[in-house]
């Protein structure tokens, strides 16, 4: 697998994800009603043209898994247990269809499991920035990970 053990990590270590990702009107509309989000900012485009953005918001969920999984390969990949989860998670710059977004990932803590040996937390910040260099997206996660099999 193309994921990272535990053993692997570094605190202060980070990973610019080479993989990118075009946001599109279908990414966001398909998105919001597949979570019966009715938001009209996402959905509407009449309503969306009238507000101070003029024109829609991208759902910010989908672009707080869209970050998260543009990391998947080279952090998680085969190798997590499972999220234990997301704090500090903040939307500082909206994002709009056409948008690109590329992901930036810094190991924040790693440690080993008090009760199980063949596993361990890793604390992760995510960041998301657009085609400008625009902060986007950030969040803390802390994810169990497994050990190197010996």
């Amino acid at each position: 697998m193309a994921g990272l053990y535990l053993d692997e990590f570094k605190p202060g270590m980070v990973i610019r994800h080479t993989l990118r990702k075009s946001v599109t009107e279908s990414d966001n509309m398909l998105f919001s009603t597949m979570t019966l989000n009715p938001q009209p900012l996402h959905i509407d485009f009449d309503f969306a043209e009238k507000s101070e953005w003029g024109k829609p918001l991208v759902n910010s969920l989908f672009t707080l898994g869209l970050m998260i999984g543009i990391s998947v390969h080279d952090t998680t990949l085969g190798t997590t247990i499972g999220n234990l989860g997301m704090t500090e998670t903040v939307f500082p710059h909206p994002v709009f269809h056409g948008d690109t977004l590329r992901v930036e990932t810094e190991i924040r803590s790693v440690r080993e499991s008090k009760s199980k040996p063949d596993r361990g937390i890793v604390e992760f910040e995510h960041r998301a920035y657009n085609q400008d260099n625009v902060l986007v997206a950030r969040c803390i996660r802390q994810a169990m990970m497994l050990k190197k099999p010996a």
